[in-house]
Parts: structure tokens; C-alpha cells; sequence
């Protein structure tokens, strides 16, 4: 995973690098995507691009390259990185201009385009078997979860405390209800209906959500887009994180609480065939 792309140019990652300037650096000024890839095939190619489409107009910055460029782009970063399984990192900031001023019309010139590549490890059969630990936290994110921006300051914080109690992510809430993982959408099972929050504001409209909303529709399974209290998340029978590169994992452990039977839930288990079918396909 050795070759990155910067600006139109393919080079080795060590030697990809961009000016103190940038406002990706100084402002978190960007937007990203993380696209899998399954055995040189990357899955769900056209979403991922469509939404960095939407992230790069929702901040008023110009797209650089053309949905085909972009296609190519990422085939071309894994065919340069051996194939395989992996996942590849896009990000577009608006450029470095010549000196750090926090309007964004101050950029003028072009902006910054980063592509590279990371191994995808197998997921751990223990966790699948056994499911993983969530903690509850307040939303202290900003107001436009519903951008990929590289923002991420507020989830590294909240992952951070997820792992200092033992946990693999942060489940989040505001104002009483749920909204979504630090770095996943989330899903609840309560009475054999599977529902997750409506997409918002607060809400990345995650590529890998929207897979299982059409999958379970499509297999006959109740599903629901609708607000989710607090309570009914610490009542579920099941709960699931879905994102790209982590799929969709069981939590069987809430706060220390076992959800439902502290076991991966029956209808984890189907939706997860279902999905693995579809990524493999």
C-alpha cells in the first residue's frame, strides 16, 4: 500500500505531502470518503462518489474531477496497490493559499486532492461470535454530521472514551434521542422490526446504511426510518453499527448492560449473510 496520488501526480506515500498552508491542515477545511474494496473490486463505487459530490457541494467547493475521474482514479490507486482486499482514502480540500484567513473565499487557487490505500483486516471471528461493548455519550459534535467533513476532532474524542471504558464505539444521543456512532450509523431491533434514525442534519447517510435498508426491503424484513428514544435503545433486542470498512457489527454490551441475550441477535445474523452476499457478489 505503498503508491498515494497528490494533484495529478502518483507517488510513494512516504513522499506524499502537502504545505502548512493547506487548509485541510489548518481548518479542517475538507471533505473525504473511504471506499472498500473486495478482492480488487471496489463496492458500491457509484454511491461513494455521489455522496463526495454532495459533501463537496454542501461546503460550496468545486468538484475537481469528473464522476468518471474520479472511478478511474480509484481503480487506478488499487491496481497501483496490488488489489486485493483494502480500502481506499479520497480526500479534497480547498487548497493552500498564501496565507491562513478564515473565509473561504481567501482560496483561490485549486484545491487539494489526496487518494490512498490501507490493508482491510479480516474481521475477527471472536467479535462476530461474541459481539462488541458500546458506551452512551452526548452528541457534542457539530451541527453538519450530515457532510464528510475531515472535522473529526469531536469523534476522535468520543473514541477515544470509548476505548478508555472498555468499548469499541461511542453511541450517541441529543436531545433524548439517537443519532449514530462515532464512526457508524446505527440500528435497533425492538419487536422483530428493524428501525434506525431518520437521515438528517446530524446523520451521515452511510453507504453501508442504506445497503441494509434496501436489503432488508427487499427480503421482507419490517424496517422503519424513524426517531429513536433513548429508552427504546437501551430496551433493544439487538443492536447493530454499520459502516464501510467495519460492515455491520452486533453490540451485545450497552454501558456494561447485556442488550437482549448478550449474544449477536437472529436478525443480525441473516442481515449480515444478506450483506456479505452483496459485497461479495
Amino acid at each position: 500500500m505503498d503508491t498515494a496520488y497528490l494533484n495529478g501526480r502518483f507517488l510513494p506515500l512516504a513522499d506524499a505531502q502537502v504545505p502548512v498552508l493547506d487548509r485541510g491542515f489548518l481548518f479542517g477545511d475538507a471533505v473525504y470518503e473511504v471506499i472498500p474494496v473486495y478482492t480488487g473490486r471496489a463496492y458500491a463505487l457509484a454511491d461513494h462518489i455521489h455522496r463526495l459530490d454532495r459533501s463537496l457541494r454542501s461546503i460550496g467547493l468545486a468538484d475537481p474531477l469528473a464522476p468518471d475521474g474520479w472511478s478511474d482514479l480509484v481503480n487506478d490507486l488499487i491496481a497501483r496497490n496490488g488489489g486485493g482486499d483494502m480500502a481506499v482514502y479520497l480526500q479534497v480540500t480547498r487548497g493552500a493559499p498564501s496565507r491562513r484567513d478564515h473565509r473561504p473565499a481567501s482560496a483561490t487557487g485549486p484545491a487539494t486532492v489526496v487518494g490512498f490505500c490501507q490493508t482491510r483486516s479480516p474481521i475477527a471471528e471472536s467479535l462476530l461470535e461474541q459481539g462488541i461493548a458500546a458506551v452512551v455519550r452526548d452528541d457534542t459534535r457539530w451541527a453538519r454530521c450530515d457532510i464528510k467533513s475531515t472535522a473529526l476532532l469531536a469523534n476522535v474524542l468520543l473514541a477515544g472514551d470509548a476505548h478508555a471504558n472498555d468499548a469499541n464505539e461511542a453511541i450517541l444521543v441529543r436531545d433524548g434521542r439517537l443519532t449514530e456512532g462515532a464512526s457508524s450509523n446505527v440500528f435497533v431491533v425492538s419487536g422483530g422490526t428493524l428501525a434506525t434514525p431518520p437521515l438528517e442534519a446530524a446523520i451521515l447517510p452511510g453507504i453501508t446504511r442504506a445497503r441494509v435498508l434496501s436489503l432488508a426491503a427487499a427480503n421482507d424484513i419490517p424496517v422503519a426510518q424513524r426517531r429513536v428514544e433513548t429508552g427504546e435503545l437501551r430496551a433493544a433486542d439487538e443492536i447493530w453499527l454499520t459502516s464501510s470498512t467495519r460492515e455491520i457489527f452486533p453490540v451485545t454490551r450497552l454501558d456494561g448492560e447485556p442488550v437482549g441475550h448478550g449474544r449477536p441477535g437472529a436478525l443480525w445474523t441473516r442481515l449480515r449473510a444478506l450483506l456479505q452476499a452483496d459485497t461479495h457478489d
